[in-house]
């Protein structure tokens, strides 16, 4: 079997998107400094794990609980909202307990990373993509998150705190908008 590589391009690119770990670096530096940290290592594997799962087993997983996809959309939105709320208006509306490892997991693997944006994407490019265009995309996009969280420090450095605070409103006026526009496109189905 010979791999396209156009299609695995057009995967990994999707899902750097969506993921937008770039866009996030504001947010990721404001945690770890209210957790005390992120476990880096930790944090790739569990993000990594449920995109991988939801890859195989989401939509059962989901039809077992009595949801769908949308619901679990809008979940998601209220808490992208809230830390795209956070981010602008610079209240705390997640309190910090300063443990690294819970903060690794919710809501640094989740929602941040893999996210029901992510999920939902990954779901929906099994529609037009093979399996293993998936997953390669998936870990693909690990290791950027991967090199992106273990250089926050590097990356605080460069920016400075000025830059970090234009970065950060501006990340999370877009947080907004993005929990928005999931929320507005799946909302719709609840009145059927």
């Amino acid at each position: 079997m010979s791999l396209s590589f156009d299609q695995l391009l057009t995967v990994t690119f999707t899902l750097f998107a969506v993921i937008d770990i770039v866009g996030s670096i504001p947010l990721l530096i404001a945690l770890k400094e209210k957790m005390g940290g992120i476990k880096t290592t930790q944090a790739t594997l569990v993000s990594g794990l449920l995109m991988i799962g939801f890859l195989f087993v989401g939509e059962p997983f989901l039809k077992t609980l009595g949801l769908d996809v949308r619901s679990f959309a809008v979940g998601g939105s209220i808490v992208i909202f809230l830390l795209g709320l956070e981010m602008v208006l610079g209240h705390e509306i997640f309190k910090g307990d300063k443990d690294t490892n819970a903060g690794s997991v919710v809501p640094i693997a989740f929602p941040i990373i893999a996210g029901s944006g992510t999920l939902t994407t990954i779901m929906s490019l099994k529609a037009n993509f093979e399996t293993v265009y998936i997953l390669s995309g998936i870990l693909i996009n690990l290791l950027v998150v991967y090199l992106v969280l273990h250089s926050l420090k590097f990356i605080e450095r460069i920016l400075g705190p000025a830059g970090l605070l234009a970065i950060r409103k501006f990340f999370g006026v877009i947080l907004l908008a993005i929990a928005v526009k999931i929320f507005s496109s799946n909302i719709a189905a609840f009145g059927k």
